[in-house]
């Protein structure tokens, strides 16, 4: 259900102050710490940041999908690791919660996750396990009132601030129909966290390792029924993909806006740069393909909140978003020049950081996969 519209307007034009006064003068600094600041992280709860997704009867915003878009379209013109601080929890940490759990299981900790006095993890990719989501090797064994998990699980965003997990393990036999979804307390005996891992790119937005020795889950913890496990992730990963096309999208509109600033500025041959066709052309590219990216995830999110399946239509929204993102970000290096591979203008440090989109929450060719299998299915 759509917030009111002046109360939405109040709120975009909040997020957007908040990102322009508060989270981009400090993207170097997160840069260099691999911290985002405590106090900044309570001016995100403070902000309603960490509710966008969850419903007001549990302390939420309650946007719908198309809200939610248009926020992250804000959010994804500053460094991803900002958003990430709060992002599982909007999206893969919380709406596994959110679409399957019971009612005793929502009012446990959805209140808590909007708030953000919890954080939330989504613990899915394993060692051997990662596009190949339905051959998770992570057991959980029956044992009278309790399931108890052994494994591991690898590259698991915000594991190391996670109170919560959303686990992905094998209850039955193999494949998607044997596994099953959990939510793990982060303080139960037995589970125990990694380092965090020294990235390319995002830096402040940690991943780490989860392991599993003997982790007794109560049976009330399980998501759904037995073996419904990977219908639980797929649907969790469908929204996901969405939100992230929007923050690709977002970030695109940044480094367009930054390259055509600096073109305005940068002198050649006695002119601004951007008076010269090869720097327009490469704007143009940019401009239009960002459009386009645009519009298809503002299609898809309207299609979402009228109830319409929307599994190609998010694979294809995240494929071309992040795809067009990595090229609009090379662009800005190129048109930045010498200038876009030193650090200090920042264009170097997005280079990097989008690079990323390509490969979580499904890669590119998983994309294609879904896109193929869906399109064949509709015309079958």
């Amino acid at each position: 259900m759509a917030l009111d519209p002046e109360i939405f307007e109040a709120l975009l034009e909040g997020v957007r102050r908040f990102v322009a006064e508060r989270l981009r003068p400090l993207e170097a600094q997160v840069s260099e710490t691999d911290e985002i600041p405590d106090d900044l992280v309570q001016d995100m709860r403070e902000l309603g940041l960490f509710g966008l997704s969850i419903s007001e009867d549990y302390g939420g915003l309650g946007l719908n999908m198309e809200e939610e878009v248009r926020i992250a379209f804000e959010l994804g013109r500053t460094s991803p690791a900002m958003r990430s601080t709060f992002g599982t929890n909007v999206g893969i940490g919380s709406q596994g919660l959110v679409m399957d759990g019971n009612e005793a299981q929502k009012a446990k900790y959805l209140p808590l996750i909007a708030s953000g006095e919890i954080i939330t993890s989504f613990a899915l990719t394993e060692p051997d396990v990662g596009s190949d989501s339905g051959s998770v090797k992570t057991r959980a064994e029956l044992d009278g009132d309790a399931y108890v998990l052994n494994g591991s699980k690898r590259y698991i965003t915000n594991a190391d601030k996670a109170d919560l997990f959303t686990v992905m393990a094998r209850t039955g036999g193999p494949g998607p129909k044997g596994v099953s979804a959990f939510l793990v307390p982060r303080d139960l005996p037995g589970l125990s966290v990694g380092k965090p891992e020294r990235k390319m790119g995002q830096q402040g937005a940690h991943v780490c390792d989860v392991n599993f020795d003997n982790v007794r889950v109560p049976v009330e913890n399980r998501l759904g029924a037995e073996g419904d496990g990977f219908k639980v992730a797929m649907r969790v990963l469908d929204r996901g993909r969405l939100h992230i096309s929007a923050v690709c999208v977002g970030a695109a509109e940044r480094l367009i806006a930054d390259s055509i600033a600096y073109a305005k500025d940068r002198q050649q041959f006695g002119k601004p740069i951007a008076e010269f066709q090869l720097i327009q052309a490469m704007i143009a590219d940019s401009v239009a393909e960002c459009k386009a990216a645009k519009a298809l995830v503002l299609q898809t999110a309207k299609a979402k909140d009228r109830g319409e399946r929307i599994t190609e239509d998010c694979a294809c929204a995240k494929l071309i978003a992040s795809e067009m993102v990595g090229r609009v970000a090379d662009r800005a290096v190129q048109i930045f020049g010498g200038a876009g591979y030193i650090a200090d203008y920042g264009i170097e440090r997005f280079y990097r950081d989008v690079r990323l989109f390509r490969i979580y929450e499904g890669t590119s060719e998983i994309q294609r996969t879904i896109i193929a299998r869906e399109a064949l299915r509709s015309e079958g």
